[in-house]
């Protein structure tokens, strides 16, 4: 497959200017969402948190949709990411994990042998769905076109897009094997290294998992699934091209299929970005540590990007912060497939009106692309 082409199992939403961008086709100006948009920076998602765990919230989706749902039209962005987290698909496969105050989430009984890996079940999928049920909901609320911006927008309206997600094989399976955040990833690469077989099995058993997670997304109305693969900057090239590639790109090739795009993300991944292009996926998100402009020419022009600004430059004086984001956009230099976004999630304190007020400057500085 070539990677300058779209393959024809994706579909096109004409209705979605962010579906139009990631597959690389003109709009009337660059899309923006913010990663981790709905959070702990937002007093209305922490009034929610004031009753309800962050388990809580991801597995009712009356909850988790109304969350996602006040982000995206808070921000007045053009996605909506699905409240969720990376590690759900954990306990339908036979691992419990909670977040503990001050740790983040924990692992109760990490997987170190392969015995354990053989015991990790694939068949429980369902047991995920309430993250479809509450794509649903987002999806219908959402349903309607919104009217059109400017002479510019498509007379119709535009669509405000539905992005599902998952954890990519390398990221899940080091939280399965380290039990939870890692500086080194010891067991992880001990796993990878050894010959006994258990790394292979537990990607594709995640592989596995995941297809069926994100299948169950797509059926619920999602336009896009992102890829997180968080821990990917903690490979060199060759271990992640002899470990991680295969089931990566298997697993973006098998959405790919459902006909849907994928963008695929990972931090301090500048090394990797050549690389990631071979997984074919369709945008690669880059984080704030190298240049737009750099990190596209690295992942190539058959590939849309997405980012990159440095999220604690939320924090900054106005003028500096509008600064920032018009020169991430003249680096994007009029071409389509660029998606605006951070190079990483919000953080907590984030001012609400900075991140309002990229949104909107995107809107007002955005390029119109003319066709490629």
């Amino acid at each position: 497959m070539s990677q300058a082409s779209t393959p024809s199992v994706i579909a096109t939403s004409a209705s979605s200017r962010f579906v139009r961008a990631c597959l690389r086709q003109p709009v009337d100006r660059t899309p923006v969402w913010f990663l981790r948009q709905a959070g702990r920076y937002m007093p209305e998602y922490m009034a929610v948190r004031r009753h309800h765990s962050l388990l809580d919230i991801c597995r009712t989706p009356d909850i988790a949709a109304e969350v996602t749902i006040t982000a995206a039209e808070r921000l007045g962005v053009d996605a909506a990411i699905i409240f969720a987290d990376l590690l759900l698909p954990l306990t339908p496969m036979g691992l419990d994990f909670d977040f503990v105050a001050g740790e983040g989430p924990v692992v109760n009984t990490p997987v170190r042998t392969l015995e354990q890996v053989q015991a990790l079940r694939t068949d429980r999928a369902e047991d995920l769905t309430y993250v479809a049920r509450a794509i649903e909901k987002v999806a219908a609320h959402f349903s309607a076109p919104r009217p059109p911006e400017g002479p510019l927008s498509d007379p119709t309206g535009d669509q405000l897009g539905i992005i599902g997600f998952c954890g990519a094989p390398f990221t899940l399976a080091s939280y399965m094997i380290e039990g939870g955040s890692s500086r080194n990833y010891i067991h992880a690469k001990q796993m990878m290294y050894a010959t006994d077989g258990a790394w292979q099995l537990l990607t594709e058993k995640l592989v596995t998992m995941l297809t069926a997670f994100a299948q169950q997304q797509v059926d619920a109305g999602a336009d896009v699934i992102q890829v997180f693969d968080s821990w990917a900057g903690a490979l060199s090239v060759d271990d992640y091209r002899q470990y991680c590639l295969a089931p990566t790109t298997e697993l973006v090739r098998r959405i790919r299929a459902m006909g849907v795009p994928v963008i695929y993300f990972g931090v301090d991944t500048a090394s990797l970005l050549p690389t990631f292009r071979e997984t074919e996926a369709d945008v690669i998100g880059l984080d704030w540590r190298i240049p737009l402009e750099e990190g596209w020419r690295a992942v190539g022009p058959g590939t849309g990007v997405q980012g990159n600004l440095d999220p604690i430059t939320l924090f900054a004086p106005e003028d500096v912060l509008e600064a920032r984001v018009k020169e991430i956009l003249r680096q994007a230099n009029n071409r389509p497939g660029h998606i605006f976004n951070l190079g990483h999630g919000i953080v907590p304190e984030t001012p609400v009106q900075a991140v309002i007020n990229v949104a909107n400057w995107v809107k007002q500085h955005g390029t119109i692309y003319t066709t490629p």
